[in-house]
């Protein structure tokens, strides 16, 4: 069945009515899908409550359903994590933040670090490429049935994100150098763990000084194993390592 996400405010439970007005997601549905009076849709609030809707009225303005069934979504995980992603080259973001949010990320912070190659000239530009990798997550969501839609902030330096790891439960840092903790190490050490982060390099990975700076703060640095990874796989392959750790991926 079709899915999409409706603001909040679209969802008239006391009438048993959801109207979509997004323009892109109205066109998707009449054009596209082709979808007409009477069919049913999917539709999730962002906040882990989703509805069976019956389309009762469609045209170019918007669409209105009748609701069938309302119930919890059972796709979100109980432990937030975030990925700090120094931002790579070219589409590799895109990648990131698809397979990152199909795997229950909860919101992915872009961050400029000392061998960022990319770089980002203006707020207006900072803020079309937030909009654009929003919309990535957002149709990613769509397709793996998650029950929110991952938030991707505006990127931070290096140094702002040192001053948000005390933010976190566990703050977990890849790094190639680091021959001996593992993450499953790092998790024996934490009794309650509710938020975790994970700071992912650029294509050039971290200078020494920044990986020093982040255990100051309290980050910890761990290995993946003998292999050098790229950073689009770097962040995807923590992410499932503590989902498995935490029992959402079968572990136990």
């Amino acid at each position: 069945m079709h899915r999409f996400f409706v603001d909040k405010q679209n969802i008239q439970e006391e009438n048993d009515v959801i109207i979509i007005t997004d323009s892109d997601d109205v066109k998707h549905i009449a054009k596209v899908l082709r979808l007409k009076e009477k069919d049913e849709i999917e539709i999730c609030d962002g906040n882990n409550n989703e509805y069976i809707g019956e389309i009762c009225y469609l045209d170019k303005s918007g669409i209105k359903l009748k609701i069938l069934t309302k119930y919890k979504t059972l796709t979100e995980s109980n432990v937030e994590v975030t990925l700090f992603q120094g931002i790579p080259k070219a589409s590799k973001m895109d990648y990131i933040i698809q397979k990152c949010t199909e795997m229950g990320i909860h919101a992915i912070v872009p961050v400029i670090t000392e061998r960022t190659i990319v770089q980002i000239k203006d707020k207006k530009t900072e803020e079309k490429k937030v909009e654009r990798w929003q919309k990535v997550a957002e149709e990613a969501a769509k397709q793996s049935k998650r029950g929110v839609i991952p938030r991707i902030l505006e990127p931070l330096s290096f140094n702002e994100l040192l001053n948000s790891i005390s933010d976190y439960d566990l703050m977990l840092v890849p790094y190639e150098k680091e021959l001996k903790s593992s993450m499953r190490q790092a998790f024996k050490h934490k009794k309650l763990i509710k938020r975790i982060g994970i700071i992912v390099g650029p294509e050039g990975g971290f200078e020494e000084n920044e990986i020093e700076a982040a255990k100051d703060c309290g980050a910890i640095p761990v290995t993946l194993g003998p292999r050098i990874l790229r950073t689009e796989t770097a962040g995807l392959i923590s992410l499932s390592i503590v989902m498995y750790e935490l029992g959402d991926l079968g572990g136990v």
